[in-house]
Parts: structure tokens; C-alpha cells; sequence
């Protein structure tokens, strides 16, 4: 019997080193580990911050990527006033109709209309990106592992390769990018402090607007997280409750039956 056990536990401890080995080396970078206001159950939003995010996306990412998931009104669920959201719908042109003539039109976007993409549609949209297709936002943050601390990575990830490194004619290196090697066809969006103003005075560093925008994509992914969460705390709550009156009731119910 000895002579099976000693073998076996041998390959146990060499399977153990080569997984070891095998994921210490040339894997994708793990993203940094970012503290995040809506971790944890009792997490909330930054609204203050969302706002700021919003500008970033405006500003900066909105360039190139779309939120379908997001009308102007949803805006105000962040601290937009109804007039500052009128006013900001009021600068961009949708498409409608048809009119009485058949005709279709563009008129001034309202409350509830989607925030208008770039783009018209996907091949308009490679074509202007020599042939890369840049996602829509809405989900970004749930549809990548590790979301939040992946996207905070990815943008403040730019820098340059290693001496060995072969890097792709117009591509970039970013370790964190490993769907595409560590290269990825899109410029650095955030690269320069200042790169967008804040109306509350913050100062626009390279982390702060990536950790801005990561807040504002969140909400974007889940606004109705705060409500689950804490729908999921009473409900834990009640369930704590009537889990010692169900105890101290089969406790009574038994002492008189012994």
C-alpha cells in the first residue's frame, strides 16, 4: 500500500509546481485591485464621481463608442437636473418619422430618446476605424472578468513594449490586453492631465478620469444596484429573523413532546 501512496502524492506535488509555473508565466497581466464605492453588499454609487464620468465619456470616449442602454432621462438618476438634461439633449439631432409625407427627418433629441453613437451603424463604424469594431459600452463593466478593475487597468495600462516585443504597425501596447496579445488597435483615450475639465474643480489627472469613467460605465451596467442591494440585505435580514422564531419554536414544540 505504501508503495502506491508515495507515487501518487509525488504526482500530486509535481502537478501542483507545474500549474504554478504555468501560471506565473507569460499569462496576461492580472488587472490592478482597485477600492470601489460600489463593492460589497452595502456598496453605493458616487454620483458625484458618475457625473465626472459621464463628462469623460462625453468628451472622450463618445468619439468612438456608444451607450444604447442609456436615454437622457436615465441621466437624471445620477443628479442631472431635468433642465441641465434638456439642454444637453438639445445638442444632438436623432433621426424620426416618417412625416406626413413619408419622409424621415431629424429633429432635436428629447428626454427619451437614447443617447446618439458615433456612428450610423457597424460597417460605417469600421470603416472608420480601419476595419476594428469599437464596442458599445452599456455592458462593459459585467461582460469583462474582474469588469471595474479591468477597464480602470486597460486604460491607465498604455506604455511602451519591451525590447522583444514585435508590436503591430498602428497598434499599442497594453499588458492588460490579452484577448489581442498585449496590443490593441485603440489609441491611448486618456493620456494627458487635464484632457477634460470638471465643473466641481477636480483635478483631472489620468487616474482620476479613468476612475471616473469606470464609475460612470458601472451605473451604466447596473443602475438599479443600490435598490437589489439593498433589497438583498432585508430580505437576508428577515430571513436571519424568522430563521431563530423557526428554531425557537421547534424547540418548544419538541420539549413538551419529550
Amino acid at each position: 500500500m505504501k508503495k502506491l501512496i508515495i507515487p501518487f502524492f509525488s504526482f500530486i506535488f509535481l502537478l501542483q509546481i507545474n500549474y504554478i509555473q504555468l501560471n506565473a508565466s507569460d499569462g496576461p497581466k492580472h488587472p490592478m485591485q482597485m477600492k470601489w464605492s460600489f463593492d460589497g453588499m452595502t456598496g453605493k454609487f458616487d454620483k458625484q464621481s458618475i457625473q465626472r464620468g459621464f463628462k469623460v465619456y462625453k468628451e472622450v470616449c463618445s468619439a468612438c463608442h456608444s451607450i444604447k442602454r442609456v436615454a437622457f432621462r436615465n441621466l437624471m438618476e445620477i443628479g442631472f437636473s431635468e433642465d441641465e438634461v434638456k439642454a444637453l439633449a438639445s445638442e444632438y439631432e436623432v433621426k424620426d418619422g416618417p412625416d406626413e409625407e413619408g419622409e424621415m427627418f431629424e429633429r432635436p433629441a428629447r428626454l427619451a430618446d437614447i443617447i446618439p453613437g458615433p456612428y450610423l451603424n457597424e460597417k460605417a463604424a469600421r470603416a472608420a476605424n480601419n476595419g476594428a469594431y469599437p464596442l458599445d459600452l452599456s455592458l462593459i463593466i459585467k461582460a469583462r472578468h474582474d469588469g471595474a478593475n479591468y477597464v480602470y487597468s486597460l486604460l491607465t495600462g498604455y506604455s511602451n513594449p519591451p525590447s522583444d516585443f514585435e508590436l503591430g504597425e498602428n497598434m499599442y501596447y497594453n499588458p492588460y490586453f490579452a484577448a489581442g496579445g498585449d496590443q490593441l488597435a485603440m489609441t491611448p483615450p486618456l493620456h494627458t492631465e487635464g484632457q477634460v475639465a470638471f465643473d466641481d474643480g477636480t483635478k483631472a489627472t489620468v487616474d482620476q478620469m479613468s476612475n471616473d469613467v469606470v464609475n460612470f460605465l458601472q451605473w451604466v451596467a447596473e443602475p438599479e444596484m443600490q435598490e437589489s442591494k439593498a433589497l438583498g440585505i432585508k430580505v437576508l435580514i428577515f430571513l436571519v429573523f424568522f430563521t431563530i422564531l423557526f428554531y425557537i419554536a421547534k424547540k418548544r414544540i419538541w420539549k413538551r413532546i419529550e
